[in-house]
């Protein structure tokens, strides 16, 4: 019967594009780069400053992250942080695993959400994985009350999206990060929910504690105005950090902050610090040791959770991410919670290589709103495969040139 189920897969993976599409020839411009821009804008950067060598690896980091290349963003980032290889002995590897019990990261949170009125999580600002994360959590924390979404990604002040709420979808001028397909998701699916999404981020010329005592009281005037719900806060790094923060003289994080100027007590998830790298050699060897299968939650032998802690800072637990395989070059989670593996064909296109296809929401504007999911191509003989719930959709694809072609998709 093997035969049967891998036939069936298949069937599965191509029966949303039977009939063949009607291609149109439209005029598109984007921002997104391909990833030989970004190659060129590393190798243009020639400056032998350790400090901004680091930089420019960084900010190519993202760029990757925002056009889709999960694993070229993270190579680029290890590229900046220079990571180390280090391993437990046998011994401790097994006492290790012998100390806790794995449980599954979401279904802990979300049973603890319901005693706190103010949950924060963090991400690496070059890890799409980390958004695709948090936005499955959006469901299960909105069942329990959740209303309200906090993120440090979205425009503020002068770059403020005032019209997102009411429109309902991500569009390239809502915010730097979430140019990135799965922030763009995390943000819809927020918006479809039902969530009231704020910016929170301070003004251009705060950095250090006045950034983090901004962020703090910018979120503590929303909570003061809005009516109903709990609270959802999605931030970058160390700002999820409670207790005393020492690096650079901040005395207390956003998070801490917060918990001062509201008299609450939230609940703080660290999602960064044990995620994988480029090599699976560079994890944090913790995580090493415990070999998840999904992301998870340690618990001790009292039933209290592995804190993530630095000196005198800390967050209510650590999530520890598996290893990301990968289809046709792309994400294994990109195909979890409601996704389906979309193969699309994109031959007859009459366009040169390399091309992006991406993949719109039938209705928004296509010329404005953050893909859902996009994939660059470098020739005709490679798999195209999407990350796609049930719906209509826009393709477009386009190359370097601007030339663009777009034809409706429909993913049953």
């Amino acid at each position: 019967m093997k035969w049967f189920y891998m036939f069936f897969g298949f069937f599965i993976l191509v029966s949303c594009q039977e009939e063949k599409p009607v291609v149109v020839t439209i005029e598109f411009k984007t921002d997104y780069l391909f990833n030989a821009e970004i190659e060129e804008k590393i190798a243009s950067d020639t400056t032998k400053n350790e400090h901004f060598t680091g930089f420019k690896y960084q900010m190519a980091a993202t760029d990757y992250a925002t056009s889709g290349s999960y694993k070229e963003a993270l190579i680029a980032w290890d590229s900046a942080m220079t990571p180390k290889v280090s391993t437990y002995t046998d011994f401790q590897i097994d006492s290790i695993n012998n100390s806790y019990e794995k449980v599954n990261a979401s279904n802990y949170i979300v049973e603890k959400s319901k005693k706190h009125q103010i949950v924060i999580i963090n991400e690496a600002h070059h890890n799409a994985m980390h958004r695709s994360f948090t936005k499955s959590l959006l469901q299960e924390l909105y069942d329990t009350g959740f209303r309200n979404l906090g993120l440090e990604a979205l425009g503020n002040g002068a770059y403020l999206d005032d019209g997102l709420n009411s429109r309902k979808y991500p569009i390239q001028d809502t915010g730097f990060y979430i140019k990135d397909p799965q922030f763009g998701n995390l943000v819809r699916t927020a918006l479809e929910l039902g969530y009231y999404i704020f910016p929170y981020e301070s003004g251009p010329s705060k950095n250090g504690k006045e950034r983090e005592i901004e962020q703090a009281k910018n979120i503590t005037k929303v909570l003061d105005s809005v009516v109903e719900g709990k609270t959802l806060i999605h931030c970058g790094f160390a700002h999820v950090l409670e207790g005393e923060y020492s690096y650079n003289s901040w005395g207390k994080t956003m998070a801490g902050r917060l918990a001062e100027y509201t008299g609450l007590d939230p609940f703080t998830i660290n999602q960064v610090q044990f995620s994988e790298k480029s090599n699976p050699a560079y994890n944090h060897r913790f995580l090493k040791a415990l070999k998840v299968r999904e992301p998870s939650v340690l618990i001790d032998e009292n039933k209290s959770p592995y804190k993530y802690k630095r000196d005198q800072s800390w967050a209510d637990i650590a999530v520890f991410h598996p290893n990301t395989k990968y289809l046709a070059g792309r994400p294994n989670w990109l195909f979890q919670n409601g996704n389906k593996k979309v193969m699309v064909a994109i031959k007859d296109m009459h366009l040169t290589f390399p091309v992006l296809v991406m993949a719109f929401k039938d209705g928004e504007d296509i010329q404005q709103a953050v893909p859902l999911d996009m994939v660059e191509v470098n020739g005709a003989g490679q798999e195209v495969v999407l990350g796609l719930k049930s719906g209509r959709y826009v393709i477009v694809v386009t190359n370097k040139k601007g030339d663009a072609r777009k034809f409706e998709l429909k993913v049953d």
